[in-house]
């Protein structure tokens, strides 16, 4: 028959749709032999989705849980030694995992046909990081009858009253870990981080050298280009030059034929005079006579 605690865990695996109909069918079958633990089931109340998928996540993430609770002792930890690196890089590990298992939640509550929603998503992080913040909480999440979410308000204790179905005298809690485990788990979580900005390195450097790739190819283009301009420029230029030899051969030449000319034209200028003057001394003559 099993005891209420072990009954409400079985009913708060069931989709909360099926919920009441199920508790309805158990209480009917307890109810002959043990009306006392017939009228406690039938008390019962339904879990909220969030509650429900955090439930889901226990039931079929364990691994996953325990992992994210163990972080949570590792962040007491590094906080009781006033590790502040330490603090900084396990509360961004926290909220990684917690929204990745959220999104894990919702997926396999999506198989079992029920919707979340992003507000009750919301919940389902904020309920997994109570239960890394305050051992309490953490032994009832584990319990897999948590009936609503659960939340952190300031340092004070997450607030439990009316969270767990079933009572919660049995709860059980998480047993200590050893020094030795902690430095073990500490040192994966650095040899992990470490490989992840290694990574990272490689990826933003890889991602450099395939822009600079790019830039270099642009460049020897462009190079390229420029040879074949200063090529012909080179080749116009000796035009030009040879051009210019010729055009300084031709000024020499049309100075030395004007110097010519001119002396020719001084020439012919002088004979011109004394023709003139031969000419005019005939007519004078004529005139006389």
């Amino acid at each position: 028959m099993g005891s209420l605690e072990d009954i409400a865990r079985e009913l708060y695996a069931v989709p909360p749709g099926e919920f009441t109909a199920a508790r309805t069918a158990r209480v009917a079958e307890v109810k002959p032999d043990d009306p006392a633990l017939a009228r406690s089931i039938s008390t019962l109340k339904r879990a909220s989705v969030p509650a429900w998928v955090v439930g889901q996540l226990v039931r079929h993430r364990e691994d996953d849980i325990e992992r994210a609770l163990a972080l949570a002792v590792e962040m007491r930890d590094a906080q009781n030694e006033l590790d502040a690196p330490a603090m900084s890089e396990l509360t961004t590990a926290r909220r990684r995992l917690t929204a990745a298992l959220a999104r894990e939640g919702a997926a396999i509550a999506h198989q079992k046909g029920v919707a979340v929603s992003s507000a009750a998503l919301d919940e389902v992080a904020q309920t997994l990081q109570a239960a890394m913040t305050d051992e309490a909480a953490a032994a009832a999440l584990l319990s897999g009858r948590l009936v609503r979410a659960l939340r952190t308000v300031g340092f004070d204790a997450v607030d439990l009253e009316g969270a767990v179905a079933g009572g919660d005298a049995h709860l059980v809690e998480r047993p200590k870990e050893s020094r030795d485990d902690l430095a073990e788990r500490r040192a994966r979580r650095t040899a992990e981080k470490a490989l992840r900005d290694s990574e990272q390195a490689f990826t933003q450097t890889a991602r450099e050298v395939t822009r600079l790739d790019a830039q270099l190819r642009s460049t020897r283009e462009r190079l390229d280009s420029l040879g074949e301009t200063r090529d012909g420029l080179e080749r116009e230029l000796a035009r030009v030059l040879k051009q210019l030899e010729e055009a300084q051969s031709d000024e020499h030449r049309l100075e030395d034929e004007r110097r010519t000319a001119a002396r020719a034209a001084e020439a012919a200028e002088a004979t011109k005079h004394a023709a003139q003057k031969a000419l005019d001394a005939r007519t004078e003559v004529s005139q006389v006579k």
